[in-house]
């Protein structure tokens, strides 16, 4: 799994996003239970994810984010990129960001995929 810490940071909230190849839900799910073992991911307050799988087709978890997985599958769909995962982490800082918290979503996943 590849990981990118302190991605961005917008009044308070601050974001990471992580990365793996994946074949199936349950390796989904494993990853990111893997990533919570780093105590400061599991005291997140999202671990927000999506994953196109070969087999089964758009998986995705908000975690509490509402939507935010979905943005993170359409940018999956339109890199073409199947059977890896990308997880965008939020811990919330206090101030409600609104529509903004979808941009600092698309942001993540953008610097993911340009760098993984």
């Amino acid at each position: 799994m590849k990981v990118f810490k302190n991605i961005i940071n917008d009044r308070g909230s601050k974001y990471a996003v992580a990365g793996a190849t994946v074949t199936s839900r349950q390796e989904a799910v494993d990853a990111v239970k893997a990533l919570k073992k780093d105590k400061k991911f599991a005291k997140a307050t999202h671990n927000t994810w999506a994953v196109i799988l070969s087999g089964d087709g758009p998986v995705k978890n908000d975690d509490g984010e509402g939507g935010a997985g979905q943005v993170i599958l359409q940018m999956l769909e339109g890199a073409d990129l199947k059977d890896h995962m990308i997880i965008v982490t939020r811990w919330f800082g206090g101030t409600k960001l609104g529509g903004d918290r979808f941009r600092r979503v698309q942001d993540c996943v953008r610097y993911y995929l340009e760098n993984r």
